[in-house]
């Protein structure tokens, strides 16, 4: 006798669970890092596919007019609460709990999707809120700034451009080229916008990106039960535990003197460093000897480098397309198994170091480089923070700064990315301060007196020079410097306004078909660089250059590896180095050019270098590879 075939799940009963595979599938891992829990996900995918926003049946706004009691507040206080955007009685928005049954957390349905009212990239801000229709009178109304006529007026722009970082969030995309990676920002709905902070909060906040619709989301879920007429709230430092940094993170909302905390920053302990490579994945060479070859020996170079397969005619290297038969592997990309390179193949030579990220990262940059000026950094690198590690004692400097009455623009920067990506310039500190969310950043100090080069087609420029150095070994420590350098240059005056004016305070021009790129070679540069300031030939300025890069290879040389480059014998790099020259004051008065380096790049483009000097590659080759630096276009640092 048959058994009887038991119930069968209902069509759509299997449908929702197949549904809710794929969901979990694709979205599981963000919704699981944002700690998301998973009796919420089911209906979250039920509300997106259907754009269900059902906040309003729980929640209301209410609004409250704090009123200061006279002698409540200090003169600190008071001289903050003028400076906002509507002194006086303060108009102050909450969001609370409106169902009559209250709001239980384990209910699935207690999860709500908040829209978003404007998503931006940094750079677009001020075009947006200039030319998109109703954008700059909504985020007006939004952060309590008044707002009269249809026209966007500059100043109602600039409010809005400063307040909005009270309200600002980010997320970024983890896919896609570096200009899609860069954050993107966004501001919350009004309702959104109203959820206050606690440092004990009863929500939860995240963003989220539902990829079917390529929309962006942040959801809204509690943390506990709440009753009605209970607010909802939300931490505004959320993860961070460290008292002193949340109270860093939280001085956009609530300012606060931090002038007792020592702005001093040391070069950090090895463990540091040790972090750095394990979090790298790069595993240290064994030691070997150095390898030797004959010297009429060929070189069979394997490279994925476009320009060195072009352009390196040298008779004493060949090409090859296999890793296993070459001498030489020039890569564009990191290599991280030196360990088992050494091993196998210890003859095998290369171009790169181990641990050459000390040079190439930015935080790492400014860490080694105090091994040559101390706790404040040496003269030729601005006054850099890691906003990840530093973030207090930078905030007592800007302060120190602006009591003292000194200029307090800054730039900040993501640790690895070129070609100014994310990089914005500002003196607010609640913009410092908030892009720490957006990704790993540094804050350094903007040269606000660079020197100046006559363009005669705009006038005085920011211009910056790129020195590419050949790095031949570590112990002994043997540094080239390529003869030529190169030049970009700004497209408008300079001057220390419009800080978001791309073409008045970049030199980055070549990778933007739109903009015009000024091209001046080095031969015609230094004549007109001595015409307009004779009294610094360009042979004494460029001494002061080798010496700044002389001193930052040594510190990144002083230690052994993790806590500088590695004294591998068969590597062998080339960096560009670029660099600005600010104006300075010396203790007897005398005024110099001081250099300021910028930034190290690996595997730098050299497209520039081969179409103008055809014996670019033989030169460096020649000089890393085969020891005859004396008939190329190198100058020895060290």
């Amino acid at each position: 006798m048959e058994a009887e075939p038991g119930p069968e799940r209902p069509p759509a009963e299997h449908e929702d669970a197949q549904a809710l595979a794929a969901f979990t599938a694709l979205h599981g891992p963000a919704l699981r890092a944002s700690g998301v829990p998973e009796r919420y996900w089911g209906r979250l995918l039920h509300k997106l596919e259907h754009e269900v926003f059902d906040a309003g049946e729980m929640f209301g706004i209410m609004q409250v007019e704090e009123v200061e009691e006279d002698g409540s507040e200090d003169e600190e206080m008071r001289e903050v609460r003028k400076k906002r955007p509507n002194p006086g009685s303060e108009l102050c928005y909450k969001v609370i709990v409106t169902s009559e049954v209250g709001l239980q957390a384990a209910d699935p349905n207690s999860i709500f999707l908040i829209d978003h009212a404007w998503t931006y990239r940094l750079e677009h801000a001020r075009r947006q809120l200039q030319q998109t229709p109703g954008l700059l009178h909504r985020m007006a109304n939004l952060m309590g700034i008044e707002f009269h006529g249809e026209v966007p007026s500059a100043e109602a722009v600039d409010l809005v451009l400063g307040e909005m970082w009270k309200f600002n969030q980010t997320y970024q995309l983890a896919h896609g080229s570096a200009e899609e990676k860069v954050p993107v920002w966004y501001v919350m709905d009004e309702f959104g916008s109203r959820i206050q902070h606690a440092d004990v909060p009863s929500f939860a906040t995240a963003p989220f990106f539902y990829m079917p619709q390529q929309v962006a989301y942040t959801l809204l879920w509690p943390l506990r039960d709440l009753d009605t007429g209970e607010e909802v709230t939300r931490d505004f430092a959320y993860g961070e535990t460290n008292p002193l940094i949340r109270q860093c993170m939280l001085l956009p909302w609530a300012p606060a003197d931090m002038l007792d905390i020592s702005s001093s920053t040391p070069e950090p302990p090895d463990t540091h460093y040790q972090a750095i490579l394990e979090e790298n994945k790069e595993k240290l060479p064994v030691a070997i000897s150095p390898g030797t070859y004959p010297h009429d020996h060929i070189f069979k170079v394997c490279t994925d480098v476009q320009q060195v397969l072009s352009h390196l005619t040298h008779p004493r290297f060949t090409f090859t397309p296999r890793e296993a038969d070459a001498d030489i592997l020039y890569n564009f990309s990191h290599f991280k198994d030196y360990r088992k390179l050494s091993q196998e193949r210890p003859n095998v030579l290369l171009n790169q170091f181990p641990c050459e990220n000390l040079l190439t990262v930015k935080d790492c940059l400014a860490s080694i480089a105090r091994r040559v000026g101390g706790p404040e950094g040496p003269p030729w690198l601005p006054r850099t923070f890691n906003l990840r590690t530093e973030l207090p004692q930078f905030v007592s400097y800007f302060q120190q700064r602006e009591r003292r009455g000194e200029d307090n623009h800054w730039i900040c920067k993501p640790w690895n990315l070129a070609r100014s990506l994310d990089t914005h310039i500002t003196r607010d500190l609640s913009s410092i301060i908030r892009h720490r969310e957006s990704a790993p950043k540094v804050v350094s100090k903007y040269i606000e007196s660079p020197v100046l080069f006559h363009r005669e087609d705009v006038g005085m420029v920011k211009f910056d020079v790129r020195y590419i150095v050949l790095l031949r070994s570590v112990a002994p420590l043997q540094l080239f410097a390529y003869d030529v350098f190169w030049l970009r240059f700004s497209n408008r005056p300079f001057a220390l306004n419009d800080l978001d004016d791309y073409e008045k305070h970049f030199t980055v021009m070549n990778y933007n078909p739109d903009v015009v790129l000024k091209q001046v070679h080095y031969d015609e540069f230094i004549p007109a660089f001595e015409k307009q300031y004779p009294e610094f030939p360009w042979k004494g300025v460029q001494a002061e250059i080798f010496q700044a890069i002389t001193e930052l290879f040594q510190a990144a040389c002083a230690k052994p590896a993790p806590l500088g480059l590695c004294a591998y014998p068969s590597s062998r790099a080339v960096y560009a180095i670029d660099l600005m020259l600010k104006w300075d004051d010396r203790p007897d008065g005398k005024r110099v050019m001081q250099p300021q380096i910028l930034e190290v790049n690996f595997n730098p483009d050299c497209e520039r270098a081969c179409k103008y000097h055809p014996t670019f590659f033989n030169d460096v080759f020649s000089t890393l590879f085969l020891d005859q630096p004396s008939n190329c276009h190198v100058t020895p640092l060290l």
